[in-house]
């Protein structure tokens, strides 16, 4: 298994003066009670310069450790996402397949066109293909993105049912109605579940199964999966019970026992080890050490805009930026309110979690909480602080 070697942060253009004033910002929000702990970690130029540990790993509890395991929720969708270029590279799907050529419960999908409140049911213009799945473009959403009857109608499925199989929750989803034709605007949803069930009707395994083998193991994830095993448990990383801001209650994923829905678009664990990782496999163009997952043309395609003139959803697609085959990419230097460079590609998870890979910098970092209120505010920090540390 590859090591990660460890370097000063001077040793790869990075200033230990400014990830101070980083390591100082976490403490002060920790000591506030804004969160209840937190580990970053950054690496550039291929070499460890920063992994550090704030806070406790539960509230009360005994202090954070580089080693906890969070719940990662959406970065769960970038691994699943591999997975499926992966059997890409294998020949044994064409991105322009319609979904339906695998799970044939899509193949009579419908719009729900929404006409003065009223829900009005019309065919769909095309059928959805697996690009669209991977892009977010497949007409699918997410029961929490809107009020419209479409996404009541969600609810009313119980499309987040914890107690169905990656199977069941497909045959559900392809009976609603979706909320744009696909291919007519970027919309976050289920798409990446129905990529977890792709996995599993191509592979003919389950989506942990799968994703255990031919990713997790052999890049080293150890900690990484849809379940955290008894032995270590006292690493998982709890979030306040109430929300310190609004004293909303917070409940998250209950990752001590097995899984019955591997959700491919937000069900897994892991350490900022192991997604560092996975985000360097990802920076060296598909491979890590002596094993290659992806090749280099994959991965080019993969984090290049899909969009282009795609409507999106500027809550969730800052502006100059586009979506690639699982993660968001910066397609502007300016714009955003947050700096990169063109190439960035990143993605995050509901608790808190979030990473991005420069590839101009040579550049990737993992940070993780568990505070889903807070997680907007902790994304951008850390990437101002992470970009005000580099100095050549």
């Amino acid at each position: 298994m590859t090591a990660f070697p460890a370097a000063s942060p001077e040793d790869v253009g990075l200033s230990t003066a400014a990830l101070g004033r980083l390591s100082a910002a976490l403490r002060d929000r920790v000591a506030a009670g804004h969160v209840p702990g937190a580990v970053a970690l950054i690496a550039r130029h291929g070499k460890i310069a920063y992994h550090e540990a704030f806070g406790a790993l539960a509230p009360g509890g005994r202090p954070m450790t580089t080693d906890a395991i969070f719940r990662i929720y959406s970065m769960t969708k970038p691994i699943v996402s591999v997975a499926v270029m992966m059997l890409w590279e294998e020949g044994r799907l064409l991105l322009s397949d319609p979904i339906a050529k695998y799970i044939p419960e899509f193949a009579s999908t419908q719009v729900g066109a929404i006409e003065n409140g009223a829900l009005t049911m019309v065919p769909a213009a095309r059928a959805i293909t697996v690009q669209d799945l991977l892009r977010h473009t497949s007409g699918l959403t997410y029961e929490f993105r809107g009020n419209t009857p479409v996404h009541k109608a969600y609810i009313e499925a119980k499309v987040a049912r914890l107690r169905q199989t990656n199977a069941d929750q497909v045959v559900t989803l392809a009976s609603l109605p979706l909320l744009h034709q696909p291919g007519a605007h970027w919309e976050y949803s289920r798409s990446t579940d129905v990529l977890g069930r792709l996995v599993e009707v191509i592979s003919g395994q389950t989506l942990g199964a799968f994703l255990s083998a031919r990713i997790l193991g052999p890049l080293g994830m150890t900690d990484s999966g849809f379940a955290v095993p008894e032995e270590n448990h006292s690493r998982i990383a709890e979030p306040f019970p109430k929300d310190p801001e609004g004293g909303a209650d917070i409940s998250l994923l209950d990752v001590r026992r097995t899984a019955v829905f591997e959700s491919g678009g937000g069900g897994m664990v892991s350490t900022t080890h192991d997604y560092a990782r996975f985000c360097a496999m990802l920076a060296n163009n598909g491979r890590l050490g002596e094993v290659r997952l992806l090749g280099r043309k994959t991965i080019e395609l993969m984090t290049s805009d899909h969009l282009g003139n795609v409507p999106s959803n500027p809550d969730l697609l800052p502006p100059g930026h586009g979506f690639g085959l699982g993660f968001a990419v910066r397609t502007s230097a300016g714009l955003a309110p947050f700096p990169g460079s063109v190439g960035n590609y990143y993605w995050s998870g509901a608790a808190g979690t979030s990473f991005w890979v420069d590839p101009a910098e040579r550049l990737y970092a993992v940070l993780m909480i568990q505070a889903p209120v807070q997680r907007e505010h902790y994304r951008l920090l850390f990437r101002d602080l992470v970009y005000a540390a580099v100095t050549d």
